[in-house]
């Protein structure tokens, strides 16, 4: 146990990772969205990546449940114990009840945004707010939100794209599309199942992605190619076989194509200033998915627009949440 004591708490609750940031210390934890339920007995067997190094290995009585899908609450028994184990994790069990910022997709509704707030509260929050996702991700990339300058962000997490044109400390213009990291994994699976004749597993299609994953052909001639096993759909046997970094990037072609669809939209929503601002200063990626080998360059290529990458794309959500606590006694208000 951390034993901080009481202090005021930032959860990016996303739908592939947790990450926690607590006031005055920054993100402390940092896990997989997954939890681990014995069905006859309904107790929790374990949280975060122990929970997650059993998807897919769990005996009959034993489920490992993501209970978020596409950045929402789908399962809100289970989040309120992933989210009430994290806060004793990283406060201790007597660490008082903090205030929490959680940040939400932009396209949420406001009945999912409530689930949100509640199951925070039943976990052990004294009170909860919620932020917007591609807000929190400007915030956390140093963007200069609260300037009448127009900054764009797009946040590719697990479960949600979240694209937003931001200026004086509001979202201007935004989309939110689910189709983002687990799409990509269904997509990989779903390629190697028609074209390769085997059954792969979502963890697999995920290492897959991140170890020859790209968002373009060209980006993919260059990482040659992978041993895969799974399960030959013909014969019902494991096997083994060769799948390279183009078969890759064919599969989340149409991921990417409706990414950048998503951007494309944002702009044209956008006001002409804001749009030169746009043009000057770039379009921000943050998020798992900037990661993809090629996006930045591929998005470029579309939008004509330059494009970066933000320095710790992965915590950029969280470390915004965190940031966003030094304005929670506005919101108490």
């Amino acid at each position: 146990m951390l034993g901080i004591g009481t202090k005021n708490i930032g959860i990016d609750l996303g739908t592939a990772n947790t990450i926690v940031y607590v006031e005055g210390k920054g993100i402390v934890l940092r896990e997989p969205s997954v939890v681990a339920k014995n069905i006859k007995t309904d107790d929790v067997v374990a949280v975060g990546q122990e929970a997650r190094e059993m998807i897919g290995r769990t005996p009959g009585s034993i489920v490992a449940i993501r209970p978020l899908k596409d950045g929402v609450i789908a399962d809100y028994d289970t989040t309120v114990a992933m989210l009430k184990y994290y806060i004793e994790k990283v406060l201790g069990k007597n660490g008082g009840k903090p205030f929490v910022m959680v940040c939400v997709p932009s396209g949420v509704t406001e009945v999912e945004k409530r689930a949100v707030i509640d199951a925070t509260r039943v976990a052990g929050a004294r009170d909860a707010y919620v932020i917007e996702e591609p807000f929190a991700a400007a915030v956390g990339a140093g963007l200069p939100v609260m300037d009448p300058t127009g900054s764009m962000v797009v946040d590719i997490g697990g479960g949600t794209t979240d694209v937003a044109t931001i200026s004086l400390g509001g979202i201007v213009s935004s989309r939110s599309i689910r189709m983002a990291g687990d799409k990509m994994n269904d997509a990989i699976v779903s390629y190697i199942r028609q074209h390769k004749n085997m059954l792969i597993g979502e963890r697999t299609a995920e290492q897959l992605k991140w170890d020859v994953g790209s968002a373009s052909s060209e980006a993919a001639n260059e990482l040659g190619v992978t041993d895969v096993r799974g399960r030959d759909l013909v014969t019902g046997l494991p096997k083994t076989i060769e799948v390279s970094a183009v078969d890759v990037a064919n599969a989340l072609q149409d991921v990417v194509a409706e990414i950048i669809v998503a951007i494309k939209e944002t702009l044209e929503e956008t006001s002409p200033e804001i749009s030169s601002d746009v043009i000057d200063h770039g379009i921000v990626l943050t998020g798992g998915g900037a990661l993809l080998k090629g996006l930045p360059e591929v998005i470029a290529n579309e939008t004509k627009v330059p494009v970066f990458i933000a320095n710790e794309p992965l915590d950029c959500v969280a470390i915004g949440t965190g940031e966003s606590l030094k304005s929670i006694d506005v919101l108490k208000k």
